[in-house]
């Protein structure tokens, strides 16, 4: 890293003494040593959010990023600090119009006059990674232009290698370190920035979002004009919508404000459970509701550079822990978070049950129309950090999405119940991921992929249990019981399921991950089997 930045870096963390952050008992004794000069520095006149909040405006956007994103673990940082981090600005000064130009002609590989009919140099709007200007194509379509700005790649891969260092250095010496993954968070965060540095990335975000709303009334997305997108310039479709803020145009127009907000969070199921591709920034400035139709409202999303998407167990569990919290099953909420290996699998689960229940009882007094969904979500999540739940990487843009869009429906329509939205979306989702239609299709999606695999199958199977000679004794035991129970005349059903049951373990030694893929339909498949097997 250059010298230049380490000291601007050490100088900012003096003059805000974010030392301070940390309390001194849970810090290591050298650091304590190392420490103790700076306490003979002044202290600066603003809480301790409000200092960490200005710190990271001054070194730059990638830090400001990551605040924003650090705002949406309340989970993990005290109130008061995520209060201030939600303040953070991303607003910074445009760059010069010749530069802008310069950098359009050179990814277009044309003269800005011959690209547009009209061209606006003053822009739209300015951000730390890019800028929008509004411009005319030859045929006569309004186009907004997003450009990218001169040397931000090297700025942010810079900083990213300095963020890298620094959570080493938080999972090594912070107690709780390792618990809280900072490495993987900022491995993670690292992808999302990097998709903003991609503009052919977002502008196919942006083509696959609308794709999978084609013909919904829920959500629009800009057109992408794909001649004129590069990796550092993207021209899309210019809208005319009303931002999503301005409760009063909104209410000018008399727009159902109810239906505005349930459908926002029908937004949010859809994207994460039946498309599993969600738009991930979803926050005020990103999103406009459209001037038709006020009385059947339909947003309009804008900066798809951060999405994302879960894994098939990581959906299946969030939904069922979704719905046992919201039954007051506490025990079944308690196992989920076992099974699904978010905290540890030697929990005890009375203990963990309790606590959960302490936690959320107090919250589902009230009626539902006043909990907040997020926060139910957090309060769990702060209950099982107690018990070295890790955290989650794959979960922290979700949390951040719901976060926003409950803020923003609870903005719109103050009496907004997400539960009531919530609970059919996912009571359906359940059902119709055993429906045999959803078997049907699963079997047509892997079908090919499952026959190709299967002649290996028996070399597998024969490979495992060669391979397994410690399983003597467990087989032993196995045959004994079988030779127990031919004297009782069931011999027959038992060995069918021992042979398919050790076939089956045979291959999961061998092929942990294929098993682990294994879709729903699979796993139906398998159980049917064994059914008939054990017939008669």
């Amino acid at each position: 890293m250059p010298a230049g930045r380490s000291l601007t870096i050490a100088r900012v963390f003096l003059r805000y003494r974010l030392d301070t952050l940390l309390p001194s008992a849970e810090r290591p004794l050298w650091i304590r040593l190392l420490w103790s000069p700076l306490r003979l520095l002044p202290q600066p006149k603003l809480s301790r959010g409000a200092r960490l909040r200005r710190a990271l405006e001054e070194l730059g956007p990638i830090f400001v990023k990551f605040g924003q994103l650090l705002s949406t673990r309340p989970d993990l940082l005290p109130p008061d600090v995520v209060e201030e981090l939600n303040h953070l600005q991303d607003n910074v000064a445009p760059f010069p119009s010749d530069q802008c130009t310069a950098r359009i002609e050179a990814a277009l590989e044309a003269p800005i006059d011959t690209l547009f009919a009209q061209f606006d140099r003053t822009p739209l709007a300015s951000a730390s990674v890019a800028q929008v200007h509004g411009a005319v194509l030859p045929d006569g379509e309004s186009v907004v232009v997003k450009v990218l700005r001169p040397g931000i790649d090297k700025v942010i891969q810079q900083d990213l290698r300095l963020l890298a260092v620094i959570a080493r250095w938080i999972r090594r010496y912070v107690p709780d370190g390792r618990r809280l993954r900072p490495v993987e968070v900022v491995e993670d965060y690292r992808h999302t920035i990097e998709g903003e540095l991609d503009l052919v990335r977002e502008a196919a975000n942006a083509t696959e979002l609308k794709r999978n709303f084609s013909g919904s009334p829920l959500l629009y997305v800009p057109e992408v004009h794909w001649d004129y997108t590069r990796e550092t310039v993207m021209v899309m479709e210019r809208i005319d919508g009303i931002p999503v803020t301005d409760l009063e145009q909104l209410r000018a127009q008399n727009t159902n404000m109810q239906l505005l907000a349930e459908r926002g969070v029908e937004i949010f199921f859809k994207q994460v459970f039946e498309h599993n591709f969600f738009h991930a920034d979803m926050h005020p400035g990103n999103i406009f509701v459209s001037r038709q139709h006020p009385e059947r409202p339909k947003y309009i999303a804008i900066d798809t550079a951060i999405v994302g998407s879960l894994s098939r167990e990581d959906q299946y569990y969030l939904a069922r822990n979704l719905l046992a919290m919201f039954r007051r099953d506490y025990r079944m909420v308690a196992e989920l978070h076992v099974q699904s290996g978010w905290v540890r699998a030697d929990t005890p689960i009375n203990t963990f049950e309790a606590a959960i229940r302490a936690v959320c009882e107090p919250i589902f007094e009230k009626p539902l129309g006043e909990i907040s969904f997020a926060r139910v979500l957090i309060s769990l999540f702060q209950t099982a950090r107690r018990f070295d739940m890790a955290v989650q990487p794959q979960l922290v843009l979700l949390q951040k999405t719901l976060l926003n869009i409950e803020g923003l429906g609870r903005q719109l329509y103050p009496e907004l119940d997400l539960w009531k939205t919530a609970h059919p979306f996912l009571e359906r989702w359940m059902r119709d991921r055993i429906h045999p239609r959803t078997i049907l299709g699963e079997i047509k999606r892997y079908g090919p992929e499952w026959l190709e695999k299967f002649p290996q199958l028996p070399q597998m199977v024969y490979s495992a249990l060669d391979q397994s000679r410690e399983m003597a004794p467990q087989l032993q035991a196995i045959g004994s019981a079988l030779e127990s129970t031919n004297r009782r005349g069931r011999s027959r059903y038992l060995r069918r399921a021992a042979a398919v049951l050790l076939a089956v373990g045979a291959a999961a030694v061998a092929a942990p991950q294929w098993l682990a893929a294994l879709p729903p339909a699979g796993i139906a498949m398998a159980v049917a089997a064994l059914v008939l097997v054990l017939w008669p």
